[in-house]
This record gives C-alpha cells, sequence and structure tokens, in this order.
C-alpha cells in the first residue's frame, strides 16, 4: 500500500508534471489529432478563397467550403498521420534555422550573400523533411535519395559550374553578392 502512494505521489514528476497531465488529456480528447488539424485547414482554404475572391466577397460560402474541406480532410487518418509525422521534423528544422540564424548574426557581416546561404540552408533542411516523412507513408524517396546522392549531388554541381561559366562570358555588371563572393573564393583558393 505504502509503494503504491510513493508511485503516485511521483506519477506527476516522471510524467511531465501538470502541464504533461494537461497535454496528456487533450492529447487523448483528439485535441492535436483532429481539431488542430481542422483549424489549420480551415484557416489556409479560407483565407486562400478570401484571397482569390470567387464568390466576390460572400464571405458565408467560402466558411462553408473551408468546413466542408477541413471536416473531409479529416474523414481519413491520413491528415492526422501527417501532421504528426511532419510538423515535429518542422520544429527541429526551425531549431536549426534559428541556430544558424543566431550564428550567421555573431560571427557574418551583414551583406546579401548570407541571405542567399540561409535559403539555401533552409532549402535544404526542407528537402531533408520532406524525404524522411515521405519513408513513413510508405514513399520510397527516402530509399532512392541515399542510394542515388552521389549523382545528384554531381548533376548539381555540374549545372552550377555550367551556369557560371555561361554567365562570365556576358558583359554584365557583378551582382553584390559576386561582388563579396568573389574576393573570398579567390582568397581561398590562392588565385591572385
Amino acid at each position: 500500500m505504502l509503494e503504491k502512494l510513493l508511485v503516485l505521489q511521483y506519477y506527476g514528476f516522471y510524467e511531465g508534471g501538470a502541464l504533461g497531465s494537461f497535454l496528456d488529456r487533450l492529447s487523448q480528447a483528439g485535441f492535436f489529432s483532429y481539431l488542430l488539424p481542422f483549424l489549420l485547414i480551415f484557416a489556409l482554404v479560407y483565407g486562400i478563397l478570401l484571397r482569390l475572391d470567387f464568390f466576390k466577397g460572400n464571405k458565408s460560402v467560402n466558411g462553408i467550403i473551408a468546413f466542408a474541406v477541413g471536416l473531409l480532410a479529416l474523414q481519413f487518418d491520413f491528415v492526422p498521420a501527417f501532421f504528426s509525422e511532419v510538423f515535429p521534423r518542422v520544429g527541429i528544422g526551425l531549431a536549426i534555422i534559428l541556430v544558424i540564424l543566431i550564428l550567421m548574426g555573431l560571427f557574418m557581416p551583414k551583406a546579401n550573400w548570407v541571405t542567399y546561404v540561409l535559403f539555401g540552408i533552409s532549402a535544404l533542411i526542407v528537402i531533408i523533411i520532406l524525404i524522411q516523412s515521405g519513408g513513413y507513408f510508405g514513399s520510397d524517396i527516402g530509399y532512392w535519395f541515399s542510394y542515388n546522392w552521389p549523382w545528384i549531388v554531381g548533376v548539381a554541381f555540374i549545372i552550377i559550374v555550367i551556369s557560371i561559366i555561361v554567365n562570365a562570358g556576358s558583359e554584365k555588371a557583378p551582382s553584390k553578392f559576386e561582388e563579396v563572393a568573389s574576393p573570398m573564393l579567390r582568397n581561398l583558393f590562392g588565385v591572385k
């Protein structure tokens, strides 16, 4: 009897306390699996319909269509499973981008090329998230990518080199990126 009381005393501590218990109750009630995906899909469809203005400002028709699409999306468990697989990875990706932003803000000068580098890293993180999430739903793209990544990197490298060579012959003014990156690359490779 005393052992059971001790277990109950520490239950909240090991399970996340009051906040963990609250989130667990919300999860058991279907808040994360059904209500939040419904609200997200409803808001996106409603916003798109308002922006496109198909019904000439008739917000009630937009609301009915958004409501129906939101409920139809939850008819099967594909949408909740997709959201539960993708959004935790997106959270990790956003945390990585935040760390990169902080480090670049501390150590890099304020230049346009920093934006391009950050955009490239963000695009790479999005691609990785989509590949990993695709494997969860039976897609073979993760396996295909892991098997063929050297070819993909090689083709991308060749395309980049060809575009640099083709653009090098044109008589245009250098962009801000080229003004900043060219001296850095020359110093890196020892070219005068």
